[in-house]
């Protein structure tokens, strides 16, 4: 009988969990500005000096390659270095044998 308590309460439990995430994504989604609107925070003034001045102060010709190796480079260094250590990761893991 005990064992079905704990079941019962462990299944409350997710459920509970799983209202809470769901409840709290759809107040996020609810919060986010309408798509295409001009006044969004993603129309900013920082997109439109990248495209005036990305070839000026980078001094490179492709325009994503300037945002992401110059402007973004710490960023970009971070993200590799943890792709990075993922792979190396799971080809230690794959490669270990047992015995």
């Amino acid at each position: 009988m005990n064992d079905k308590r704990r079941e019962l309460a462990y299944i409350g439990l997710v459920v509970v969990m799983v209202v809470f995430i769901a409840t709290v994504l759809f107040l996020a989604v609810m919060e986010m500005p309408v798509y295409g609107e001009v006044a969004n925070p993603t129309n900013n003034y920082v997109m439109r000096r990248y495209i005036d001045m990305g070839a000026i102060e980078s001094g490179g010709a492709n325009l994503v390659a300037n945002v992401v190796l110059d402007y973004r480079g710490y960023d970009t260094l971070l993200e590799t270095t943890v792709i990075f250590t993922a792979v190396i990761s799971i080809m230690v893991l794959w490669g270990v044998k047992k015995e």
